[in-house]
């Protein structure tokens, strides 16, 4: 089959790779930046092999920077709640499930057309449980429905998915004459596959999801925090009644009171009508406070956060556990004049589950009391080495949005889909730029956009174009496109399909990026033996690469709503398989027509 060593060796290195990745024996960026070193030391010997800057080129590829870049501007979006209130309007009150997934999918698909859907679904995860669990609808009803429409939803635009970034920067650079495809390009192939996604979804997707608790459900949290809020000036909660301003059954949280310039209105009714200036008292779990904490139209009913040294951008959320040793056991939180003495406010108290019904500040504080503080950055490691807590841990995600900035995000996010989309700007570009304006106009901090970065994610594509270069030069691709051939014939539509199956099969197996990057040199190869254009075999390795509804781990989504939603690997089997059907069909019909083998 080879004339060479060299095809063989890059074939075992390769075959060892997806076996460990299959195996789980190591994480995906460990593994491929393992094989890519393995591959650099053969290189030594061989001209045929990619010599060692051409394996490592690839972590500084348009595509991979221009994946960052749009991480960051997912984070200003996120931090300033924009993404929730481009999606919250449209969640409402459904009265049934199949109108629950309508109301979820439908945003869902559009916005991650438009935003990397990983971060979409990282962002919408929790929301989308609260949200379960207020309707009564159980979250394994949802959280498959959430992954898949984001998926579906990526394959409609250029930005929409990493993979359909790292392909299109590939085919740019297969040859002076490639095509370069726009920004809503692949809508022709994604966007029929999406519509018929969701409708899938639900009619017969609907009544193959499983009904079962998440195993992460919340159980009896000891910690019963007292929190008041109260109804700003402007907010869009004033003049709601309690149930329609989604206060009714927050999960995990109960509305204890209203306190109404001084008239306290206890045993609120689900038709009592907010009032700017009411402070609302809740009693209820930390997540559910922090929740409550980032709804925009409500603030802390103190003073003492705004009087927070520093820029409130800053802010972070920390949770401490009052000791004996606190000097200011035994005086309110007012008397003690806490914020002044640690530079953090308090946002809530819980003592025993009890519910405390003095106003925070008169609050007298005593050991053992657990406190949510609003605090600047550095406060739990000052605080770890004193002992005037007993614990002082910082809360993961718990940076208070920022909602003021929430219209220039969306503004900063509209202009970077408009410059794409009209092509004034290279994408790479109109991504940094992005980018850069989100922190200009402090929608996101430059450490909040150093932790949006996903690490492994980018070093897997940067891995995996190496080992792509690896396979085209080596002469494995042209290879394995001749086994393709020979089985297939010369008929250009049933190669497309051997492409697509073979790397659909490799994205169910390992990961999205790395299958369609290891695959796009074989679709180059075969295209250039049939003498007809890549554009739609590379098409076919976007679409495939993406469609990985049958596992678990086909698709960084479908991984992070399996816990929540208490999922089974034969969950994903038997609702994903039938939409693996339906975007495959749809890519082969649809494909040669938008794209065809010779322009």
């Amino acid at each position: 089959m080879f004339d060479a060593w060299e095809p063989w060796a890059v074939a075992v290195v390769l075959a060892a790779t997806l076996l460990a990745l299959v195996r789980a024996v190591a994480s995906p960026d460990v593994l491929l930046v393992g094989a890519l070193t393995l591959l650099a030391g053969l290189g030594l010997f061989s001209e045929r092999l990619p010599d060692p800057a051409s394996l490592v080129a690839g972590f500084g590829s348009e595509g991979l920077i221009t994946v960052a870049a749009l991480f960051v501007v997912a984070a200003g979006l996120t931090q300033t709640g924009a993404t929730y209130r481009l999606t919250a309007t449209v969640l409402g009150r459904p009265k049934s499930t199949a109108e629950a997934i309508a109301r979820l999918t439908i945003p869902v698909t559009t916005l991650s057309g438009f935003m990397n859907n990983t971060p979409v679904v990282a962002m919408l995860l929790p929301v989308v449980r609260s949200w379960a669990r207020r309707c009564g609808v159980s979250p394994s009803k949802l959280l498959i429905p959430l992954s898949y429409a984001a998926i579906l939803g990526g394959t409609c635009t250029l930005i929409g998915t990493s993979t359909n970034l790292i392909v299109a920067d590939l085919l740019r650079q297969s040859g002076p004459d490639a095509p370069r495809l726009g920004l809503f390009s692949l809508a022709w192939v994604g966007l029929p596959a999406a519509v018929l996604g969701v409708i899938y979804l639900l009619t017969l997707g609907r009544k193959l999801l499983p009904d079962r608790p998440s195993v992460l459900a919340e159980g009896d949290d000891v910690r019963r925090y007292t929190v008041q809020m109260q109804v700003d000036p402007g907010s869009p909660l004033a003049g709601k009644s309690i149930e329609q301003a989604g206060l009714r059954r927050l999960p995990g949280l109960y509305l204890l009171e209203i306190d109404r310039l001084g008239e306290v209105l206890a045993a609120v009714g689900p038709e009592q009508v907010l009032h700017v200036g009411d402070i609302l008292v809740f009693v209820g779990v930390v997540d559910s406070v922090v929740d409550l904490r980032n709804l925009r139209g409500l603030s802390p009913a103190t003073d003492e956060v705004a009087k927070i040294d520093g820029s409130s951008v800053r802010a972070q959320l920390v949770e401490a556990v009052v000791s004996p040793a606190c000097p200011l056991v035994g005086r309110s939180i007012r008397e003690g004049r806490f914020r002044t003495y640690y530079n953090a406010a308090v946002i809530a108290v819980a003592r025993d589950g009890q519910r405390l019904k003095r106003k925070l500040g008169d609050v007298v504080l005593r050991a053992g009391d657990t406190l949510l503080l609003e605090t600047q950055p550095g406060f739990a490691d000052q605080q770890r080495n004193r002992r005037d807590f007993f614990l002082v841990s910082q809360l993961d995600g718990a940076t208070p949005t920022r909602h003021a900035k929430a219209p220039l995000a969306i503004a900063v996010f509209a202009l970077l889909v408009i410059a794409m989309g009209f092509g004034w700007v290279h994408p790479i570009v109109a991504a940094l730029w992005g980018a850069a304006l989100m922190w200009l106009t402090r929608c996101v901090t430059g450490a909040e956009a150093r932790r949006s970065l996903d690490g492994q994610v980018l070093i897997v594509i940067g891995a995996a174009i190496g080992l792509g270069q690896a396979v085209l030069q080596s002469g494995l691709a042209g290879g394995v496109s001749s086994g393709i051939l020979g089985l297939v014939g010369d008929h250009p539509l049933l190669a497309l399909a051997a492409i697509y199956l073979l790397t659909n099969l490799f994205t169910e197996l390992v990961t999205n990026n790395a299958a369609a990057v290891l695959m796009f040199p074989i679709a180059g190869a075969t295209a250039a033996t049939l003498g007809v254009d890549a554009t739609p075999f590379a098409v076919a390795v976007m679409m495939a690469a993406s469609a990985a509804f049958a596992t678990p781990i086909g698709y960084q989504t479908n991984l992070m709503v399996l816990g929540p939603g208490g999922y089974r690997f034969t969950d994903y089997v038997k609702v994903g398989i039938p939409l693996n059907v339906i975007v495959f069909a749809v890519t082969m019909a649809v494909t040669p027509w938008a794209f065809p083998f010779v322009p």
